[in-house]
């Protein structure tokens, strides 16, 4: 029997952080924009656009996670 954690449920466990970090690099990408005229995210912004940009970034982390957790077995 195979106990592996599959990558779909790795990146539901990950999805909170990696929309997290989703929100937060938008937001400071948004904050250096500013320098080159254009107009800073909302904080809120930032986290709206993170709920849809958090997927991707989740079942990278649930590979990466995976690939991980298979090294070491």
């Amino acid at each position: 029997m195979d106990d592996r954690w599959p990558v779909w449920k790795l990146a539901i466990l990950l999805y909170v952080f990696a929309a997290a970090a989703v929100a937060i690099n938008l937001f400071m990408l948004s904050l250096m924009l500013q320098a080159i005229g254009f107009a800073a995210l909302s904080p809120a912004t930032a986290l709206a656009l993170a709920v849809p940009l958090g997927v991707p970034a989740a079942w990278a982390a649930g590979r990466w996670v995976r690939h991980l957790l298979d090294e070491a077995q």
